[in-house]
């Protein structure tokens, strides 16, 4: 799952919870590994709490994240700086029903820098469910 995992407005790439201080959370950068405080005044999204607009009803990430997966059988996607139509189009490939009026281009490069990062890390697990992370933090 995607569990820990942060996306910080203004900052590149994902970080990784690591600890909470008394006013902020101390968050690891996947990109080089350094450690830094984030505070309450960034906008900080959990990777797990964020959906993409389709036209039926939102998609989780994680979903996302997965059919990618199986696109590229657990390799990287696309890259992120192909041109925009190039990436319309593999993005309706993965999802076909996304809202081409609510997800822009922008968010389809976020979307695969952030797959690529945690394929580089190798903190992607396809098979994991919300259940198994359910009873790891009950142990």
């Amino acid at each position: 799952m995607l569990k820990g995992l942060l996306a910080i407005s203004g900052q590149r790439g994902l970080f990784k919870l690591v600890s909470q201080a008394k006013n902020s959370i101390i968050v690891e950068s996947l990109i080089d590994g350094k450690r830094m405080p984030a505070y309450a005044t960034s906008r900080i999204s959990a990777l797990e709490d964020i959906s993409i607009y389709t036209e039926d009803e939102d998609v989780k990430l994680f979903d996302v994240f997965k059919a990618i997966y199986e696109k590229e059988n657990g390799g990287a996607a696309i890259s992120p700086k192909s041109s925009g139509n190039e990436l319309k189009s593999y993005f309706e490939e993965i999802l076909p029903l996304y809202d081409k009026d609510r997800v822009y281009v922008s968010d389809i490069k976020k979307v695969l820098t952030w797959y690529n990062l945690l394929i580089e890390n190798d903190l992607f697990d396809p098979n994991a469910t919300e259940e198994e992370e359910v009873e790891e933090t009950e142990e």
